[in-house]
């Protein structure tokens, strides 16, 4: 792995773990913010426990070396959420600025996903 990819993968992992890590306990302790947001979504209160938890285990997911699957999934589970919040956003004319911050998060989780090492992808069959 060339030194400039691997400078490239822990940047972008790095943050995507301290917005996701930062999201997560937000979710969990239900803040006002948080709630009001949920509510304009449509979406039912207790998602933001099961948001928040997922969130938590897909950072130490991805941290953690080896388990090469178990990061696949919660890559996946990082793309689909956040692109998710992105289209709910969207879809309830929410203004751009509120896209930045699940944008940003979709580009490092792009970028962490595919700058990581070969000791934390899958083996080719």
């Amino acid at each position: 792995m060339k030194k400039r990819d691997k400078i490239i993968y822990w940047i972008a992992t790095v943050w995507l773990s301290l917005g996701m890590l930062s999201t997560g306990i937000v979710q969990l302790l239900q803040l006002e913010e948080n709630i009001q947001s949920m509510e304009l979504l449509g979406y039912p209160m207790y998602l933001l426990s099961i948001l928040g938890v997922w969130k938590i285990l897909g950072v130490i997911t991805i941290l953690i070396p080896k388990s090469p699957l178990l990061k696949e999934w919660a890559y996946a589970g990082f793309f689909f959420v956040i692109s998710g919040a992105i289209i709910s956003h969207l879809a309830v004319g929410d203004e751009l600025i509120t896209l930045f911050g699940p944008t940003l998060l979709l580009a490092l989780t792009i970028a962490s996903w595919y700058f990581r090492p070969a000791n934390r992808k899958l083996e080719k069959q």
